[in-house]
């Protein structure tokens, strides 16, 4: 085990990879827990469709893909929401249309550019190549300040997530609470899915979250367990990439799901014993 760690931090692409994906890891976990528990995770699904499509055209027009990717999943989360609050479309159809739309314009985009560096396999399923030196300061600047802003507002975000109708009716700005939470998310997603993919990022929103719930109560020891739960699956799911030669993206959800079904049964047992 300790041959092959070392190996992996003798190349530099893997020690980069390492570096953006335990703390795109441990923001997805975070935000999961809110996410799971308002029943909006499948918002992480549309809004990697929108980052697919973005990132589509920002390397088609040759310019910085996360700086110009970024804005835009923002303002799409944004736009889901007033969607979902003020429009007779429910919310899961506005994530169907946006995503599948963006997903249309990001695949003709690929397809139809004549720059040979777009691989669309490496949007989708991501890669461990895709974060470079230029991008990986971005990335952790990024994630720096999600990872401060969910700290600093934490006790907001934990109202709006269990009583929004109450954290209202005590005047507080659940509007703008919940915008944190979806621009979290998007600055989240895009990071995430250069090296997950359009089609896997969002499995690092949603798994770590359940899998933490099925055996913890508390919203603050969900919300410490799905995080080191999501950075023990990377680095697992990492290692099982590089021994076996598998894709990263898909190696970090498979032991996600192997942690999923692992807590469910000790969830289950301590229900049994009890």
């Amino acid at each position: 085990m300790l041959a092959i760690i070392s190996d992996m931090l003798s190349s530099p692409f893997i020690v980069r990879a390492l570096i953006a994906g335990s703390l795109i890891s441990l923001c997805s976990s975070l935000l999961g827990v809110s996410l799971v528990l308002k029943r909006c995770s499948m918002i992480g699904d549309g809004l990697s469709h929108v980052g697919f499509g973005a990132l589509a055209v920002a390397a088609a027009m040759g310019t910085a893909p996360i700086a110009f990717a970024v804005p835009v999943v923002i303002a799409a989360a944004f736009l889901l929401l007033r969607i979902g609050e003020n429009s007779k479309i429910k919310g899961d159809a506005a994530i169907a249309l946006i995503s599948v739309g963006s997903l249309a314009v990001g695949v003709t985009v690929v397809y139809k550019t004549t720059n040979s560096s777009l691989d669309i396999s490496h949007y989708m399923f991501g890669s461990v190549n895709s974060i470079s030196k230029s991008d990986l300061p971005l990335c952790i600047g990024l994630t720096a300040v999600v990872l401060i802003l969910y700290v600093f507002f934490y006790s907001k975000i934990f109202a709006v997530t269990f009583d929004e109708n109450f954290a209202k009716a005590t005047g507080m700005k659940t509007g703008l609470y919940n915008m944190l939470i979806a621009a979290l998310t998007a600055v989240t997603i895009v990071l995430g899915m250069r090296l997950m993919g359009a089609l896997l990022v969002s499995a690092l929103i949603v798994f770590p979250s359940l899998s933490a719930m099925r055996v913890f109560k508390s919203f603050f020891s969900v919300v410490v367990g799905s995080a080191v739960l999501s950075l023990i699956c990377f680095f697992a799911g990492m290692i099982i990439s590089y021994e076996l030669e598998t894709p990263a993206g898909a190696s970090v959800v498979i032991v996600n799901i192997a942690a999923f079904i692992l807590f469910s049964g000790v969830g289950v047992l301590r229900g049994w014993l009890k």
